[in-house]
């Protein structure tokens, strides 16, 4: 662990709270409703990775030409959350999460009414601009998510937060592929749009009357958490959590982490569709592509509730041991993904690689990110570690997917594993860091 770690790896002060059975049901009504609403922006979100293999077929364009919007949106969404973070901390995460979910269920109507009219004309273009407004306001959501929690969570408990997190990730990505996938085999193109938005514009609803950023605003005294918030009474502005975020060493090391994440996880999910379909003849809505799409939630919710134990339970606390050793097992389920031959293991490996895929994704932005920006610096600290992740996410687009087009399936995973390697080393190097309370 280098110096500057060591300095920080000083462990919590404040002890762990003994919560009121009252106050653990009104903490669930709080996080359960914002899971959800969490898990149609991914419905708003990948319903285009459902819909973009047809799209491509239908408007004869090859993966490079579609992997434009997805880049697009990719490094829109990239920007946006970085951006968007410290206006999260500054007016509050359920503000931002209203904001972001009235957005992009706006924009998923826009793309459902342009193929609705029949609109073919530059139709990538068209698609890319769309796609990526909607991803400028899917951008409020992760930052979201963890700046309301972050109060109601001590540190100790953020394990389990993490696993949550990871959850609702699986959760979402399910929702966009069984209900779009179904829709898109029943219905016109418009229809994988339309739905998304509405439920949108329903969890927006209940949000706006159920969610409380604090618990003090839900009838419950605040407590100190244990974060790296802990004792410190600096006002909140620009100044206070960029210095929190951008300049700590901790923070720069788990985005490079993430950076690693956003590749391997969107290099996998972006083509692992066409992938089983390609090589191994596995058709949308077949029995092994629901064994792959049902594991990608099982294993996503399995790796989620996994690395937040291991870390609570086996580490104190530390989310780097965890994370090193679920990039090590990315790198060998992926490694075996690209080897087998046989259809039904191919399909299980999906599902079995996001055990170790949303695991990490769902401790480093939706737990450490927590820890290390501190609760009044936490959707800042998570906008940049989500942005930085899908700043990578956009190279699988045009990128992975021009390796595809020129070179074939056998230079898949070959591209991907040394991000999952590289992500290991560089998490190691925070093996025993735990936030500064700023009163130590």
């Amino acid at each position: 662990m280098t110096a500057t770690a060591e300095a920080l790896a000083t462990p919590p002060t404040a002890a762990t709270p003994d919560h009121s059975d009252a106050y653990r049901r009104r903490r669930f009504w709080n996080w359960f409703p914002l899971g959800l609403t969490y898990a149609t922006f991914y419905m708003g979100r990948y319903n285009f990775n459902v819909f973009k293999g047809r799209f491509a077929e239908t408007f004869h364009f090859d993966k490079a030409e579609v992997g434009v919007i997805a880049t697009a949106g990719f490094w829109t969404y990239a920007l946006s959350v970085i951006l968007n973070g410290p206006l999260a901390d500054r007016y509050g995460g359920k503000r931002a999460i209203l904001v972001g979910a009235v957005g992009a269920a706006v924009f998923n109507l826009a793309i459902g009414a342009m193929f609705l009219t029949g609109w073919q004309t530059r139709l990538i273009l068209s698609m890319s601009l769309l796609y990526s407004c909607n991803c400028y306001f899917q951008s409020f959501g992760a930052l979201s998510v963890v700046k309301v929690n972050t109060p109601w969570f001590h540190v100790r408990e953020r394990g389990f937060f993490g696993g949550v997190f990871g959850i609702m990730i699986s959760l979402g990505y399910t929702l966009a592929l069984t209900v779009g996938g179904f829709l898109l085999a029943r219905f016109p193109f418009w229809v994988v749009f339309a739905v998304p938005s509405a439920a949108l514009l329903v969890m927006a609803a209940v949000d706006y009357f159920v969610v409380r950023d604090t618990p003090g605003s839900a009838g419950h005294p605040d407590f100190d958490t244990g974060d790296a918030s802990s004792g410190d009474e600096t006002p909140v502005d620009l100044k206070y959590v960029f210095s929190k975020v951008f300049t700590n060493p901790i923070m720069l090391t788990l985005a490079a982490a993430e950076f690693c994440t956003g590749f391997v996880r969107q290099g996998l999910l972006l083509y692992y569709t066409e992938f089983l379909g390609e090589v191994h003849g596995v058709k949308l809505g077949s029995s092994l592509f629901s064994l792959a799409s049902t594991g990608i939630t099982v294993g996503g919710i399995a790796g989620g509730l996994l690395c937040g134990w291991m870390s609570d339970r086996l580490f104190q606390s530390r989310r780097a041991p965890v994370a090193l050793l679920f990039y090590v097992g990315q790198a060998l389920s992926l490694l075996a993904l690209g080897l087998t031959r046989d259809p039904r293991l191919a399909s299980a490996l999906v599902g079995f690689s996001c055990v170790f895929i949303f695991g990490v994704h769902g401790m480093l932005s939706g737990t450490a990110s927590a820890d290390f920006g501190g609760k009044k610096a936490a959707a800042t600290a998570a906008g940049m570690l989500d942005g930085v992740q899908y700043v990578a996410s956009g190279f699988t687009g045009f990128g992975l997917g021009w390796l595809l087009k020129n070179h074939g399936w056998q230079v898949w995973t070959p591209s991907i594993i040394p991000f999952s390697i590289l992500g290991a080393l560089v998490i190691s190097r925070l093996w025993n860091a735990r936030p500064r309370p700023a009163a130590h």
